[in-house]
């Protein structure tokens, strides 16, 4: 077989880049990945009591990009849906991002108050403020505001899920999730914002209708190498394994999703709760809330994070330490000797914590250099 392009990996950055290529520039792809499935970590699929799940935990789209949400939306139409995820501090279920109704649900009116207008006197209204910011910044009753929250809802969440202490990630880990001043208890303030209607895996399989574009499932791509001639390659899997480790192993951490059908509508009152202290997973997911699907009866799954390990599980997240980025650039520079045979684009390539949309401008924005050069 003869392809112009073979790439690697069947998720948002290789499935928007085998689409461009295909459909912008009439060039023959190969798509190929070692799942048995297309769409990466957003797949999607009905379980066995039909019910919408997806396999590799909650994916609800949003992005602030018209380019990415123009470009999807060539491929599906839109549920329109908002976030809103709570967590259990004290035996009470409160918004995250914590924000001024996290605080009227947890202290005294009059002692909520004072604090909120504290804060807007700080930091002011709509303002979101990492809690490692607002620890070394906040003095009197905002210093202990600080170390409550801190330790409340970030603290131990932290530890479960990276087995790391906030202090020893990289600071856009707490960014990601900050002390919102204001009362939208949306986990997303995106400007775009909704679901697949029909779901991801229908989503990705428009993607790639196309007729130039070949897939290839269950298949790991070194198998391929002796048996396809192709011009060029980009590579959206783990950028060390490619290289053969040999500057080292670059860490991730899992997840493992233990799914459980119940008798009733509805589990829990949104689709993610959060629990920082109890017990060993870090959250419950009920995809229903997301999808909108009618049903009697539901399917939530229970989220355990794990030591990535090559021969047991899936790489879901980078962990970003200086160390880690060390690593990293000796592999950026083993890569940048090859450029002229292969790509390397995704999460896992460049080893960042992408969003979906962030995946797909990556890609956008790599095809638009590729288109570029003719290449």
């Amino acid at each position: 077989m003869n392809v112009d392009w073979l790439i690697v990996g069947a998720g948002f950055t290789g499935a928007t880049l085998s689409e461009r290529l295909a459909s912008q520039c009439n060039a023959k792809v190969l798509l190929v990945d070692k799942r048995d499935h297309i769409g990466g970590n957003s797949y999607d699929c009905y379980n066995e009591d039909g019910i919408l799940i997806h396999k590799y935990g909650s994916h609800t789209f949003h992005t602030n990009s018209q380019m990415v949400w123009n470009y999807l939306s060539q491929f599906t139409e839109w549920r329109t849906y908002f976030h809103q995820v709570l967590t259990v501090v004290d035996g009470k279920k409160i918004p995250v991002p914590f924000n001024l109704n996290s605080l009227y649900a947890l202290f005294p009116p009059r002692y909520a108050e004072k604090l909120e207008e504290l804060l807007i006197q700080h930091f002011g209204f709509g303002v979101k403020v990492p809690i490692l910011k607002l620890r070394e910044t906040a003095s009197g009753d905002l210093s202990f505001l600080a170390e409550y929250v801190y330790k409340k809802v970030y603290y131990e969440y932290t530890l479960k899920h990276w087995q790391l202490n906030p202090q020893e990630l990289d600071r856009s880990v707490t960014a990601r999730v900050p002390v919102y001043i204001s009362r939208d208890n949306r986990y997303f303030q995106d400007t775009y914002q909704g679901m697949p209607k029909h779901g991801y895996a229908v989503l990705f399989s428009r993607m790639l209708r196309h007729p130039n574009i070949k897939l290839l499932l269950n298949t790991d791509y070194r198998e391929l190498l002796g048996s396809i001639r192709f011009k060029r390659m980009i590579y959206t899997g783990p950028i060390d394994e490619f290289f053969q480790y040999k500057h080292g192993t670059l860490p991730y951490r899992s997840l493992r999703f233990d799914f459980e059908t119940i008798n009733q509508e509805y589990y829990q009152e949104v689709g993610t709760i959060n629990y920082p202290h109890e017990y060993d997973f870090t959250r419950i997911l009920e995809q229903k809330h997301l999808t909108g699907q009618k049903a009697s009866h539901t399917t939530i799954s229970h989220v355990f994070p794990q030591s990535y390990d090559p021969k047991v599980n899936d790489p879901y997240y980078p962990i970003p330490r200086e160390d880690n980025r060390k690593i990293y650039s000796l592999y950026l520079q083993e890569a940048d000797q090859i450029k002229d045979k292969v790509l390397f684009a995704g999460r896992l390539a460049d080893y960042k914590y992408y969003n979906m949309d962030q995946a797909v401008a990556r890609a956008l924005t790599l095809f638009k250099e590729i288109a570029s050069k003719n290449i």
